[in-house]
């Protein structure tokens, strides 16, 4: 068996290759240049199509990221299904990142802040946490760990997905028909959807201004999610009270975006979780073994859908 590797916008991939050596013994796994031979699967980031044009037998691409958008819209070989990582220890990452985003805002820290560079002493009412419910869009691996963890600090939690999904804790909504209801109900969102058709631009003037009056934006998913001009108005407005970004459409983000600059805005790197190279190696090394078994396997993309 013969795996290549191709990781572009990357100088660490030597690590790569010594891992899925190690926990793939007796397979062949060399770094991909133009013109090599056929691969049985990959291990890709931000692939050239020169790659996948050449590599046309491959059974399986892994993506070391979550997000699959970017893979998704180049011409993929035929047989190929293309596997998403489930986790790679990105899961408690976001949710340390969400938690740290909501209760930032809720406890007015950022408001602390600035009144101490400003040698302020002061105090703030404390908040109710039941006036701050906390939307999740996205309910998936990393959606359902958030959900988790914000509901673990007494929050209430709700939950929109394309499909019904059952979450212990959360107050579940599905679909285009619940997605008002949902909005309405919630002044914190999170949003942890996949990039699709779909749900670009979602979170747009229209949407954004049915959450409750006071509404924080957490965007931890894709930049293309978000109209960026939107989000200002509601904020200079009044109806959102500030927001924390660390996605964008253009990454990194450009010196001239009125993101570095607003005072609602929290603006991060795209750092909300990164893949953990050992465990994703482990999760993707026993799905190539399973895939060459005949077995089912879970992170499977239907291109159809997007994720």
């Amino acid at each position: 068996m013969r795996i290549a590797v191709c990781l572009t916008n990357t100088t660490k991939v030597a690590p790569w290759l010594a891992g899925l050596r190690e926990a793939l013994p007796g397979t062949l796994v060399e770094e991909w240049a133009p013109g090599a031979p056929q691969a049985d699967h990959a291990i890709v980031w931000a692939p050239p199509q020169r790659f996948l044009d050449e590599q046309q037998s491959l059974k399986g691409i892994f993506n070391i990221g979550a997000g699959v958008d970017a893979l998704l819209k180049l011409k993929l070989p035929a047989r190929a299904r293309v596997v998403r990582i489930d986790d790679g220890g990105m899961a408690s990452q976001m949710a340390e990142f969400v938690c740290h985003a909501l209760i930032r805002h809720f406890r007015e820290l950022d408001c602390y802040e600035d009144d101490v560079r400003n040698g302020a002493w002061s105090y703030r009412r404390p908040r109710d946490r039941a006036d701050y419910p906390v939307g999740i869009m996205g309910l998936g691996v990393l959606g359902e760990r958030v959900a988790r963890a914000v509901a673990h600090f007494e929050f209430p939690v709700l939950g929109w997905s394309r499909t019904p999904r059952a979450v212990p804790g959360v107050r579940g909504f599905a679909g285009q028909e619940q997605l008002d209801e949902f909005l309405r109900a919630t002044r914190v969102l999170v949003c942890l959807l996949p990039l699709t058709r779909e749900t670009q631009d979602i979170l747009n003037a229209r949407n954004l201004a049915r959450l409750m009056p006071g509404g924080y934006v957490i965007n931890v998913a894709r930049g293309a999610h978000l109209v960026d001009d939107d989000l200002i108005a509601l904020l200079d407005s009044g109806h959102l009270a500030g927001a924390a970004l660390d996605v964008f459409r253009t990454e990194p983000l450009p010196a001239e975006h009125p993101f570095w600059r607003h005072r609602k805005i929290t603006v991060t790197p795209h750092t909300s979780a990164r893949t953990l190279r050992e465990e994703s190696i482990v999760q993707i090394a026993g799905k190539i073994l399973a895939m060459e078994r005949g077995e089912p396997i879970a992170g499977v993309v239907d291109p159809q859908r997007g994720y």
